[in-house]
């Protein structure tokens, strides 16, 4: 096993472990005394924070979360001072970290292996790949749950609209390579989201709404 083989296999074992941060499951425990996986929908991610402890904690959880893929990505660069490496087989491997890093949210080695569903750890993983279709994906989210007040649905519709960003944009149409990635994001996040979906139809998910303070004692004694 050559040395390039190695660096490959250690950054995407670091991008797992970046991904297995569970930041919503330590908050919730270390600030608020409870599991976050045993309220609301029992999700260890940013919305069912929001959910359940209000915008004080899910934004921290939001911000790490991103972060973890942001940076699982950015580790990438380091391949750049190996010699047998092309720059176009780099975006290979960014790709691949991003799959380490939301495995890692989605099964946590930190936390007991249930994690959250990687929302936020996709989208920042897909900046640290091409910035402009998530930040187009993060309009669509913003407007599409300013109108539904459905994170879910929200999330899935941002996800849905990712490959097509990347399929019209005269920049990354021609990588297939990244297409794929883009329209497996995609059928990720919506796998992902199955029991909202279900909730959804059922009309029985519930709503989010940003600008509305979180009554915490509420929450806890359901």
């Amino acid at each position: 096993m050559n040395f390039t083989v190695i660096s490959i296999i250690i950054l995407v074992i670091c991008a797992y472990l970046l991904g297995s941060i569970p930041s919503a499951v330590w908050i919730g425990k270390y600030y608020y005394g409870i599991d976050i996986r045993e309220h609301g929908s029992k999700n260890a991610g940013t919305t069912n924070t929001l959910r359940v402890l209000g915008k004080r904690a899910a934004i921290p959880v939001f911000i790490i979360d991103f972060l973890k893929g942001f940076l699982a990505v950015a580790l990438a660069i380091l391949l750049a001072y190996d010699p047998e490496i092309q720059p176009n087989f780099i975006i290979n491997v960014k790709i691949g970290l991003v799959f380490a890093a939301v495995l890692g949210h989605i099964f946590p080695i930190f936390a007991e292996f249930r994690g959250g569903k990687g929302v936020a750890t996709i989208a920042g993983a897909v900046v640290g790949i091409y910035p402009p279709a998530i930040i187009l994906c993060l309009i669509v989210w913003f407007a599409s749950l300013m109108i539904t007040h459905y994170v879910s649905f929200s999330s899935m519709l941002a996800g849905v609209m990712y490959p097509i960003f990347i399929m019209i944009s005269p920049r990354t149409n021609h990588s297939i390579p990244l297409i794929v990635f883009s329209m497996v994001v995609a059928v990720l996040l919506i796998y992902t989201h199955r029991k909202n979906i279900h909730r959804l139809l059922a009309g029985e998910e519930s709503k989010i709404y940003v600008f509305r303070k979180k009554d915490l004692s509420q929450e806890q004694k359901k």
